[in-house]
């Protein structure tokens, strides 16, 4: 080999130590901080020192590895060490509970009086305005009178002629008596004469009633109010011809204060009623979904079943006394059902229900552990759910944060019974 060649080799390897050297230099302030973050011992640290230069390189490197690593598993240890997740919990109880049916009803009028005329004639006035409050003996229609007046004074004038009639009977029979005394009349004449005085005293009664008639007659002219209510609008107008129990009605008034509310009610329901002591409190919903403020009363339950549907009429009957309620509105009724002794209800957001409708609800046990229940809903009371099975009294539900933990994690469960104490619904 020539010198030349040599020489250039010389150089080159001139160059890799310089380059080497130059990066222990500028790399031994990060060696020296990674063995302080993770420390080495003695001998470790004399071994280092006396590493080769050309292998310098893949010992920080190996460093460095190892200073990441241990970061690494600081902060999973960080990690591993947060505090539980906060979560909100209710603390279950039993209630005694009264159930509710919620069925349909008709509001009715306690008490509903078509007028119709009891003669025969013209209509010459109306009295009342229609939609007005109207009390019993209210004068509501003027039929045209005049042929009634004339029927009276005919019927007192064949009073006036049959008393007459009777009174010369009674003298004659009279007379007859003393003269039967002298013989002078014979016992028939006597006879006769006592039977005239009975048939005039009898046609003088039938005259009598005659003017009762007539004047009964003249009274139905004037049409009154029979009950105290709420008149409908007139069917007639004046100048109309009625005629004595004709079938339209000339009017309808109803008495809107109290009213009954009629409930088709399946027959079980009924029955219970009558076996268990439940409240006869009835309460209303509006077409609008809003509640009438009043509280009705049961009155009674018909004695037969509907064959066709299986139930039987109940009748509630409430006070109305702002006349809100109206006559054939239809409205949602709740009706004491059942009342349940030991009922557990929960609030509706701590039931979740999965694809497959299973419901389900999460619990904190004595340990703070999150545990998975099935549960077995029954019916929403209100804004809860009334539990059949999977939860028992004294259990721990969880009702907020639920999104923040699993079954199996430990919890810092915050109890909000006071707050959150489900209620039975009124």
């Amino acid at each position: 080999m020539s010198h030349d060649s040599k020489s250039q080799k010389h150089d080159k390897r001139h160059e890799i130590l310089v380059v080497n050297e130059k990066s222990v230099t500028m790399l031994r302030p990060l060696i020296t901080l990674s063995l302080i973050q993770s420390p080495m011992s003695e001998n470790t640290m004399s071994l280092l020192q006396r590493i080769p230069t050309q292998t310098a390189a893949a010992a920080c490197g190996v460093l460095l590895l190892l200073s990441g690593c241990s970061q690494s598993s600081d902060t999973e240890a960080g990690f591993g060490q947060m505090p539980p997740s906060s979560v909100e919990t209710l603390t279950l109880s039993k209630q005694t509970l009264d159930l509710t049916d919620s069925l349909p009803g008709r509001i009715s009028a306690i008490r509903t009086a078509e007028i119709r005329p009891q003669v025969s004639g013209i209509i010459l006035r109306r009295y009342f305005t229609e939609g007005a409050t109207v009390s019993a003996g209210d004068k509501l229609y003027q039929i045209d009178p005049t042929l009634y007046q004339a029927a009276l004074a005919s019927a007192e004038a064949q009073l006036a002629v049959a008393e007459a009639n009777a009174y010369a009977a009674q003298l004659k029979a009279q007379r007859y008596r003393q003269l039967s005394q002298t013989a002078a009349v014979s016992a028939q004449e006597l006879d006769e004469s006592e039977a005239a005085a009975k048939q005039t005293q009898a046609q003088v009664a039938a005259a009598k009633a005659a003017v009762r008639s007539a004047r009964i007659n003249l009274s139905h002219t004037e049409i009154t109010a029979p009950i105290d209510g709420v008149i409908g609008r007139s069917n007639i107008t004046e100048g109309a011809l009625v005629s004595a129990q004709q079938a339209n009605a000339l009017a309808t008034i109803r008495q809107l204060s109290p009213v009954y509310v009629d409930i088709q009610r399946p027959a079980a329901a009924v029955m219970r009623m009558r076996t268990q002591p439940l409240a006869r409190t009835v309460t209303l919903e509006l077409d609008d979904g809003s509640d009438y403020p009043e509280v009705g009363e049961l009155q009674f339950s018909d004695i037969s079943v509907d064959q066709s549907t299986g139930t039987v009429n109940v009748r509630a009957q409430f006070d109305n006394a702002d006349g809100f309620l109206l006559p054939g509105m239809f409205v949602r009724t709740q009706v004491p059902s059942a009342r349940l002794e030991h009922a557990i209800l929960v609030p509706q957001q701590a039931i979740t229900r999965q694809s497959s409708a299973i419901a389900s609800a999460l619990v904190v046990n004595a340990d703070n552990i999150v545990e998975y229940r099935v549960v077995d809903v029954n019916r929403a009371i209100g804004n809860q759910w009334l539990i059949k099975h999977g939860l028992e009294e004294g259990e721990r539900i969880i009702v907020s944060g639920l999104q923040k933990v699993q079954p199996g994690a430990t919890v810092n469960p915050q109890d909000v019974t006071e707050t959150f104490l489900p209620t039975q619904p009124q």
